[in-house]
C-alpha cells in the first residue's frame, strides 16, 4: 500500500487540504493520504496554534467521510522539533509493508535542499508536489527527478491564516470549512480573540 503523507499544522484544517489531499488520492497511485498533523514545538511561542488534540480533533472530523483519507497523529510522540526524515524513518519503521511518500507544495520543493538531511528522503521515498503560486526557482537536482512527481493539482488560495483572521474579524468563513470543522470551532470558541 502506498500512503501520501500530508504535514501540517492543520489550525484549522479547511477544504483547501481536502481538496489538495482528495486530488492526490484520487489523480495518482497513491493509495491512502495521512493528514498528520504537526505538534505544537515546546520552543515556540505561538498564542494562534491551538492544542495538538483539538487540531488532530478537527482533521478527524474534516476526514470522517473520506475513506481514503485519515487523521494521523504521529508526531505527538516523537521527540521536538520535528524533522520530516526522523518522521519518515520512524513511520516506515513501524509500518513496515506500507509505501510511504511525502506530499508538499511547490514552494516547499524550492527549499527542499535546506532540509534536514533531504537526500536521505530522496533516497528513500517519492515526492508528490502539488502546484503553488510563488517566487523563485526549483533546485536543478530536483527538476528531472525520477522520486518527484508532480501533480496537475488544482492551485489552491485558501489559508488557515486567513480563515483565522475571518473569524477574528466576525467575517462568515463557512464556506471554507466543512460542516463538522467549523461547529467544532465555533463550539468551542476557538480564534475569536
Amino acid at each position: 500500500m502506498k500512503i501520501g503523507l500530508y504535514f501540517g499544522t492543520f489550525n484549522p484544517i479547511h477544504v483547501g487540504h481536502l481538496i489538495i489531499a482528495n486530488h492526490m488520492v484520487e489523480y495518482s497511485d497513491l493509495d491512502e493520504i495521512w493528514m498528520v498533523v504537526t505538534p505544537h514545538s515546546p520552543f515556540k511561542k505561538k498564542n494562534s496554534l491551538l492544542d495538538n488534540h483539538h487540531r488532530f480533533e478537527m482533521v478527524y472530523k474534516a476526514t470522517e467521510k473520506y475513506f481514503k483519507i485519515k487523521p494521523s497523529n504521529i508526531e505527538f510522540n516523537l521527540p521536538q522539533p520535528n524533522y520530516t526524515a526522523h518522521t519518515l524513518a520512524h513511520i516506515s519503521e513501524k509500518y513496515p509493508n506500507k509505501e510511504f511518500c511525502l506530499i508538499m507544495g511547490e514552494d516547499n520543493l524550492k527549499t527542499l535542499h535546506k532540509w534536514k538531511n533531504y537526500e536521505t528522503i530522496l533516497k528513500h521515498h517519492h515526492i508528490y508536489v502539488y502546484p503553488r503560486i510563488t517566487e523563485g526557482n526549483i533546485d536543478h537536482q530536483f527538476k528531472d527527478n525520477s522520486k518527484i512527481h508532480k501533480i496537475d493539482a488544482p492551485i489552491i488560495q485558501v489559508s488557515s491564516t486567513m480563515i483565522r483572521k475571518g473569524i477574528k474579524e466576525q467575517k462568515n468563513i463557512k464556506p471554507l470549512l466543512t460542516e463538522e470543522v467549523w461547529t467544532y470551532i465555533d463550539e468551542m470558541n476557538f480564534y475569536r480573540k
